[in-house]
């Protein structure tokens, strides 16, 4: 006995069935195709009505209990088959073998699996049907359960991809959020880094300009080259926003470039000195630009508050990490003229974030011989040769 179903294709726009339309569609059709048998040739009278109907009607449920709808279904398929009402296929224990090869952990599908055989032999011994008859129906629920774990196994892998895909989303956002902070404290450490500078100038120029002109007129062209250095870093970090190739005259500051910002900070009248101690090891990128930045806030937050005549940096090169520090003679942090103490402000807030985003520590208090220091551990990378070994 076959049965030919015509689908209609679904318009577009057209909302889709949802499951319990599905099951209550599959549930009539497994009813017709049970009650045929009852209407044509099987003469089981009211017994066997209601084993079709026990048969069929509980795969509305199936979704939400499998198991139990398993059961059902398999005990009124072999009551029907007991009152010779089978018909040539056991559509609703079919179904329901689909249903719990898809839904069902395996631990029940191997209970399910036993219980299924043994019905299959009562109901074919019992009634006395041919050998044959055991490979046909074996064959019947053996697809029935492939085509179910097939479907697991691609409804699984959907899930993965979409759990995939939502970490990559994730991940993605995070990256971009990591690269905004990155950009907005590059921002804050130039300008005010810059204008600070600019400021100290203008106000040493206004005080010279009569007296001493020509200490105005270098305070001013100080002025100028600062600004235009600030000018060619910000393009460097619009250029990196445009997702464009960086001006190769402007590249990002780094380790090699402290003694150019201390002769610029000389310049102001703040004498600084630079000393590397040890041998200089590779850095991430990440960590050199973080260092210079925390330098470069550090001789900034002096000039404008310390009141300093020097201040010192020192690289300490070890063979794991690199500390570094900048030290001034100016007032402490209790004495400074922007009243805060040794962890507040935004400049020490965020040398403390770049600092912990390169992997390194960041402590900020009274120096070692009065003023103020930051002092700065960042983990260097070790050469091949040593990390093979």
């Amino acid at each position: 006995m076959s049965l030919i179903f015509t689908l209609p294709f679904r318009r577009t726009g057209q909302r889709r069935p949802g499951p319990h339309a599905i099951d209550a569609g599959i549930a009539t059709l497994v009813l017709v195709a049970t009650l045929w048998p009852q209407v044509t040739w099987a003469s089981a009278g009211w017994l066997g009505v209601v084993s079709a109907v026990a048969a069929s009607a509980p795969l509305l449920w199936r979704r939400r209990a499998p198991m139990s709808v398993a059961l059902l279904v398999g005990v009124a398929t072999t009551a029907l088959s007991l009152e010779q009402a089978m018909p040539p296929l056991p559509y609703g224990a079919l179904v329901v073998t689909y249903t719990v090869a898809v839904r069902s952990p395996l631990r029940r599908q191997i209970a399910a699996v036993a219980c299924w055989a043994g019905s299959l032999s009562v109901s074919l011994i019992v009634p006395g049907e041919p050998p044959e008859s055991f490979g046909y129906l074996g064959m019947a629920f053996a697809t029935a359960y492939a085509l179910g774990m097939g479907a697991r196994a691609r409804s699984a892998e959907i899930t993965a991809l979409r759990e995939r895909a939502r970490r990559l989303e994730e991940e993605s956002a995070a990256a971009a959020a990591r690269e905004r902070t990155r950009i907005v404290r590059d921002m804050h450490d130039i300008l005010t880094h810059s204008v600070g500078m600019m400021v100290v100038q203008a106000e040493a120029g206004a005080l010279m300009v009569r007296d001493r002109p020509e200490r105005a007129e270098t305070a001013f062209e100080m002025i100028g080259r600062t600004g235009r250095e600030a000018i060619g870093q910000l393009r460097h970090i619009f250029g990196v926003l445009r997702a464009t190739v960086p001006d190769p005259a402007e590249p990002p500051p780094g380790l090699g470039a402290l003694g150019h910002l201390a002769e610029r900070v000389g310049r102001v009248g703040l004498a600084v000195t630079v000393e590397s101690r040890g041998t200089p090891r590779p850095l991430p990128p990440e960590a050199e630009v973080a260092a210079y930045r925390l330098v470069q806030e550090a001789l900034t937050n002096t000039l404008r508050h310390a009141g300093a005549s020097r201040a010192e940096v020192v690289l300490d090169w070890s063979p794991d990490a690199l500390r570094v520090e900048a030290a001034d003679d100016g007032r402490g942090p209790g004495e400074r003229g922007d009243g805060r103490g040794p962890g507040g402000g935004h400049g020490l807030i965020g040398m403390r974030e770049r600092v912990t985003a390169c992997g390194g520590t960041f402590r900020a208090g009274p120096g070692r011989v009065g003023g103020f220091a930051v002092e700065a551990t960042f983990p260097v990378r070790k050469p091949s040769g040593e990390a093979a070994g």
